[in-house]
């Protein structure tokens, strides 16, 4: 990949997951000479998914606005932001969420949602992606709690392109603890437009351009899902879509995660604002 101008990209990681899931994307855009941010939510922050699982407290009981405020602090704190150098905004699953929510406070240059959680008032909710909260959803005493991600739902949820092995291998490195109140915010959010704490303004006339990647396969984030997220989005703002057939909810890591790192990237700079 050739690039005219490096870039400052900011790389949002989804629920259940560190920083370290960007790791592919993140190496390919630094080798091609960007600059890659990629901060962990709060209580995750740069820690080990070992640490994180030895004692997830500090996990519990933070929320979507918790932890898009803390993005926003993070990227106003970026060079040359204050000069009006705004980056390149990516986020994966619930990180798409929040893209679109810093989308919405016009950080970025181009915003790029890949397999992105729903902004509220987007009612698609098919079994699938109920079925990936369900561990979380069917307990809402644990409302505030940081629940542990079973192997077996990781394989159902992250790894259905994978056999149980595999799976395995990949949930010991990768997978921590849930925030079990993003979980109930986001579900909840799809029922109050107005009012849920993922509210954005579909029809804002300035947001920079957005791309949302859809995997054809992906149980959390299915393509009916990201459909109605482009359907809801309205006015003149450039809004894409692109689906990759055969691919889930690990698009950023699943063999071949290179076109989509590199379509995206393209996207973005070709959009920039």
């Amino acid at each position: 990949m050739t690039i005219d101008s490096p870039k400052t990209i900011v790389l949002i990681h989804g629920l259940w997951m560190t920083p370290s899931s960007w790791d592919t994307w993140a190496e390919r855009y630094r080798a091609a000479g960007h600059t890659v941010v990629v901060p962990g939510w709060p209580g995750i922050d740069d820690r080990t998914v070992a640490d994180i699982r030895r004692d997830p407290s500090a996990l519990k009981g933070i929320g979507i606005k918790q932890i898009v405020d803390n993005y926003e602090r993070i990227i106003r704190a970026l060079p040359g932001f204050a000069e009006g150098q705004k980056p390149i905004i990516m986020g994966h699953s619930f990180g798409g969420l929040m893209t679109q929510m810093l989308a919405d406070r016009g950080l970025g240059s181009a915003y790029v949602g890949v397999a992105p959680g729903q902004p509220a008032g987007i009612t698609t909710l098919p079994f699938s992606t109920l079925r990936t909260g369900f561990p979380i959803l069917s307990k809402p005493w644990a409302k505030g709690d940081a629940s542990p991600f079973s192997k077996g739902h990781f394989h159902y949820t992250f790894a259905n392109d994978l056999d149980r092995d595999a799976s395995d291998a990949l949930w010991e490195q990768s997978a921590v603890n849930s925030y079990n109140r993003v979980f109930f915010e986001g579900v909840a959010g799809a029922f109050n437009e107005k009012g849920g704490v993922s509210h954005v303004d579909y029809a804002r006339a300035d947001r920079a351009p957005l791309l949302l990647i859809a995997g054809g396969i992906d149980h959390v984030v299915p393509p009916a899902i990201v459909n109605a997220i482009a359907a809801k989005y309205t006015g003149p703002a450039v809004v894409s879509k692109k689906e990759y057939a055969g691919r889930t909810h690990r698009l950023v890591s699943q063999d071949g995660w290179e076109e989509i790192a590199d379509y995206a990237l393209t996207w973005a700079v070709s959009h920039s604002k």
